[in-house]
């Protein structure tokens, strides 16, 4: 029997040495340069964090390579460079940023029957879509539908008018929101959309000023929103202003400047200060490597990363094995909190309300009850105030 433990023993000693002599592939298909750049290099950083940290602990027993490539902002490149990455026998792909780009790369990795994990597409389209999709960004339909009622039930706008992109993102978070704020009672008077910003928008911005909407609801992605909010403001619009987590990159809402301030949005909870051990290690990694705090995409690029990752500790490096891990994650934490993804490949997750304030990203929720507590420790103080003031003079 003791000769057979030591067998055992060495044949497991065999088995780890051999996982980390051979690196087990990861691939990421981003968007580092065009349009979408803004949310794909904070997701890069996120990514390559994680594949340093997993390098650094001495209990993980496989070593990672990672490949990066770039689709350019272009669905039709990122679907050819994945078909690249799983054809050199990546485990699985961290990749299909925007929406566009995760709907033209989810039939190749089910061709491939291999994991493609996006960080940050959201359109309800995708929910389902394919055993082999999954993410770590909640979807549209809540981020949408949380909106809706922030509007009516907080905000109590009653009139909206919806400006939208013609872009499949667009079109599946608008239709949510019009769904939840009519339900609440609330209106939307008209849905205006815009096929570009390089075209002009002076009649676009006319109408709403013609209308009169006490809100407007912006469904774009950054640069379609900075421009939109933008010319709103320059033209006189001073009411409320709603739109999505694609206006969360920090960059884009300093570019937009002072008409940003008192837009709100809706994107997933994450808290630079948290004391959680996960967040702090991310967070303080991050500074160090990159001089800069971390914002909601490179949070959720690292977690994308960490996720495959812990998959892989528990299965090992057989795709069928790997894949069931995957679906069956429950009990990990990331940065950015839980992980647990549903029978349809959403991670169960819901947005919170943010607006922008000072040039930055301030959960409103938090915000107004730290603000109602500051509010009845000076009421309690200026009781017991009043009571030793009556206690000294008798009254």
């Amino acid at each position: 029997m003791k000769k057979k433990c030591i067998l055992l023993l060495a044949l497991l000693s065999t088995v780890l040495a051999c996982q980390k002599d051979k690196p087990v592939k990861f691939g990421a298909v981003l968007p580092l340069t065009g349009e979408a750049a803004v949310y794909g290099v904070p997701i890069r950083k996120g990514v390559e964090l994680a594949i340093e940290q997993l390098g650094m602990l001495d209990d993980y027993p496989y070593e990672l390579e990672l490949i990066v490539v770039d689709s350019e902002s272009d669905p039709e490149k990122g679907k050819q460079l994945l078909e690249d990455l799983y054809s050199q026998d990546a485990l699985a792909v961290i990749g299909g940023v925007t929406t566009a780009e995760a709907l033209a790369m989810v039939a190749v990795a089910d061709e491939s029957d291999r994991v493609l994990m996006s960080p940050s597409a959201s359109t309800p389209e995708l929910t389902g879509i394919s055993k082999n999709f999954y993410r770590v960004f909640p979807s549209d339909a809540r981020e949408g539908a949380t909106m809706g009622n922030f509007a009516t039930q907080k905000m109590n706008a009653e009139r909206v008018v919806v400006l939208a992109k013609e872009s499949e993102y667009a079109k599946g978070i608008q239709e949510i929101f019009r769904r939840e704020f009519e339900r609440h009672g609330g209106e939307v008077v008209e849905t205006i959309e815009f096929p570009s910003l390089s075209s002009d928008l002076s009649g676009v911005i006319e109408r709403v000023m013609t209308l009169q909407p006490d809100a407007v609801y912006l469904a774009a992605y950054a640069e379609d929103l900075a421009q939109m909010i933008a010319h709103l403001r320059d033209q006189g619009y001073t009411e409320t202003i709603f739109t999505t987590s694609a206006f969360a990159a920090p960059e884009i809402i300093a570019q937009v400047g002072r008409p940003a301030e008192g837009v709100f949005l809706t994107q997933a909870a994450f808290d630079l200060d948290s004391e959680e051990p996960e967040t702090r290690a991310f967070v303080q990694g991050y500074r160090a490597k990159f001089g800069s705090d971390p914002n909601l995409y490179a949070v959720h690029g690292y977690d994308a990363m960490m996720a495959l990752a812990e998959a892989l500790r528990r299965s090992g490096a057989l795709p069928s094995d790997f894949w069931s891990a995957v679906r069956s994650l429950r009990d990990f934490t990331g940065a950015a909190g839980a992980i647990q993804f549903d029978e349809r490949g959403d991670v169960q997750k819901y947005p919170r309300v943010y607006v922008v304030n000072n040039g930055e990203l301030i959960d409103y929720e938090a915000e107004v009850e730290r603000r109602r507590k500051e509010l009845l420790d000076r009421l309690r103080r200026l009781e017991e105030d009043q009571r030793r003031t009556r206690a000294e003079t008798g009254g």
